[in-house]
């Protein structure tokens, strides 16, 4: 039997992957637990007309992604931290402390899509944090941590 499948499944397939699978799965599991449905020649069409307008809206993000992306990467932050005198911080600075001065330059990021290329910031200095803006579309900014 044809499915569809309307998320993804452990050694089967992703969202919205045409598969086949025995009759008794399908009919017993998968449809039933809503994590499929038939494929029928008009779900079929329907399926495709989705992807089709799926990928044009994707194309769209990606490309205001891109747009961002380039005015971002000429960006330098700074970001102040309580210090000692020998410029180690107290505690670190993290995603989040990044997130906020982008947000005052007028970026808003979500903390969970910064990735700072060292594992922990510790001192005084010059850093690099990669932004992720699309699953394809990312930049990279430098930011300088200083004492307050």
């Amino acid at each position: 039997m044809e499915i569809i499948l309307k998320q993804d499944v452990n050694n089967l397939g992703g969202k919205d992957d045409i598969v086949k699978v025995k009759d008794g799965y399908a009919r017993n599991f998968l449809i039933p637990n809503g994590i499929a449905v038939t494929a029928s020649e008009s779900m079929k069409k329907v399926h495709a007309e989705n992807i089709r307008q799926r990928a044009h809206k994707e194309a769209k993000v990606r490309e205001t992604a891109k747009a961002n992306a380039e005015k971002m990467k000429d960006i330098k932050l700074t970001i102040g931290a309580k210090t000692s005198s020998k410029g180690k911080i107290f505690g670190s600075v993290n995603t989040i402390q990044i997130a906020e001065a982008l947000s005052a330059k007028g970026y808003d990021i979500e903390r969970k899509n910064i990735i700072i290329k060292e594992d922990l910031v510790k001192e005084i200095g010059s850093y690099t944090a990669k932004i992720k803006l699309h699953k394809e579309v990312s930049v990279e900014i430098s930011f300088e941590i200083v004492s307050e």
